[in-house]
């Protein structure tokens, strides 16, 4: 009987963990397309996370700009386009050399005589009727032709065209400086962008928990029957304008990273992190006179508009030139078959030696002289211009950089001031010694002085930029790209 119930025992307890068993497995499988949603889900957001923006420096930032910047490369292509200028214009002091290869046929008499002839193919045969020589038969040539002419001497305009053709190269040379010094500033401003931003967006947080700790300070009196709820729908509404601030902040650190990727030449989505803080700078306050001496000297652009001026008074001498005689040299000689591989034909030779004087055109040498002259006078004006122009632009970037400089401490006084108030008056709320609106007032100006401060810290690297651009020497090595 034991036996019995010790078996029965047995298994049941066999048949629970069999079931069991089977209700754990079932439950496993069951499981898995959980499981597998689970580790896929992780998978993709592993997969989908972004990589982590790139650091760079700002001289950095300013090398990949000067390789990629869709606007040098056009500069670029403009020197090379001037630089074929002057091998174009060299290529007139030399000799043309032409070949052609030309077949005809007809019965013109003429033709067909002189064909023969030059194919020496002409007998006493021909002579024997008139009829034939009248009227004659079709006839074919082949024509072989090598050719050449050489302009000895034009009055020397083809030199002064050499000459004009290295000045406009040089004028573009120029040029491609001068765009690469507004594509640096261009990026030195934008990179100082970002960094301006990004400390805006610190500012906007920082007001942000301010205006909260304001509202808890508000509950606070409120629940203790301190104040009325017009005290905490306030600073509500206060908070409220922050959060739309720091909204704002984000979306402009975005667009200021878009700036500063187009003025690099990359794309807009490239991730780049600007690795230099956003820092008072260190820079020498150079005299006024010297940095407008340095402008008229080392500004590309007025270097640009004196080769330019060059070109033109060349183009003067060329007009001069066309009321001179010319000497050309010509040379050909020519074979002549009437079959194209057979042969038997004959073949001549010419050269000779031309010279060329006009003796009247309507005017017209006259007209274009009077032009170039007018043009010239124009350049002589425009330089003049241009000159005034960057003596006034180095005044303005220079006194920019001096009142930046002097906010830049003031401002630094100020945030101090700020904060030291903003927590007096703090207290004073806690203690019922003011109002709401004296509290909102300070924390406005605290978050004022800090907006101010690194604003002016920002104005004070891009006119210090600026008066390296007006002063025609921002390169790789200048201090405002290597801070």
């Amino acid at each position: 009987m034991d036996d019995d119930e010790g078996s029965e025992s047995t298994l049941s307890s066999t048949g629970l963990t069999a079931m069991n068993l089977f209700f754990a497995v079932r439950r496993s499988f069951a499981l898995l397309p959980i499981v597998a949603l689970v580790f896929c889900a992780a998978g993709a957001m592993f997969a989908q996370a972004p990589p982590e923006p790139s650091p760079f420096s700002l001289q950095q930032a300013a090398s990949i700009a000067l390789e990629k910047n869709p606007l040098r490369k056009a500069a670029l292509a403009d020197t090379k386009a001037a630089s074929a200028g002057v091998q174009e214009a060299r290529s007139f002091l030399m000799p043309r050399v032409n070949f052609s290869e030309t077949a005809t046929r007809g019965d013109d008499p003429v033709y067909v005589f002189g064909a023969k002839l030059r194919q020496q193919r002409f007998t006493s045969d021909n002579f024997t009727s008139l009829n034939k020589l009248n009227s004659p038969l079709p006839y074919g040539d082949f024509t072989t032709r090598f050719g050449g002419t050489w302009n000895l001497f034009d009055s020397f305009a083809s030199w002064h065209g050499v000459s004009r053709a290295r000045e406009m190269n040089a004028a573009a040379g120029h040029q491609l400086e001068r765009t690469e010094q507004e594509i640096l500033f261009r990026v030195v401003q934008s990179y100082y962008g970002v960094l301006l931003a990004a400390k805006q967006v610190e500012v906007a947080e920082q007001s942000e928990k301010t205006a909260k700790s304001i509202i808890d300070r508000s509950q606070a009196r409120f629940d203790n029957g301190l104040v009325v709820e017009s005290d905490l729908l306030t600073a509500k509404v206060r908070l409220a304008s922050r959060e739309q601030e720091l909204i704002r902040a984000k979306n402009n650190l975005a667009l200021a990273h878009a700036q500063l990727n187009t003025a690099m030449g990359v794309s807009v989505d490239a991730l780049y992190q600007p690795a230099d803080p956003l820092a008072e700078p260190s820079l020498a306050s150079p005299a006024l006179a010297d940095v407008e001496q340095k402008a008229l000297v080392s500004r590309p652009d007025l270097k640009r508009i004196e080769a330019e001026q060059s070109a033109q008074n060349l183009s003067v001498a060329i007009a001069k030139s066309s009321f001179g005689p010319r000497l050309n040299a010509f040379a050909g000689w020519e074979m002549d078959n009437p079959t194209f591989l057979a042969g038997g034909g004959g073949n001549n030779w010419l050269g000779g030696v031309e010279l060329q004087f006009d003796i009247f055109q309507g005017g017209a040498k006259k007209a274009v002289l009077s032009r170039e002259h007018a043009i010239a006078e124009k350049m002589a004006a425009l330089k003049q211009a241009a000159s005034d122009a960057v003596r006034l632009e180095v005044r303005q970037a220079y006194y920019d950089l001096d009142a930046n400089r002097q906010q830049v401490g003031v401002a630094r006084s100020a945030i101090a001031q700020a904060q030291e108030s903003l927590r007096i008056n703090q207290d004073r709320y806690d203690g019922g010694l003011i109002t709401i609106t004296d509290l909102l007032s300070a924390e406005e100006a605290a978050r004022r002085s800090q907006t101010d401060y690194w604003q002016t810290v920002y104005q004070f690297h891009i006119s210090s930029a600026n008066l390296e651009l007006a002063t025609g020497t921002l390169n790789l090595q200048s201090p405002v790209v290597n801070p």
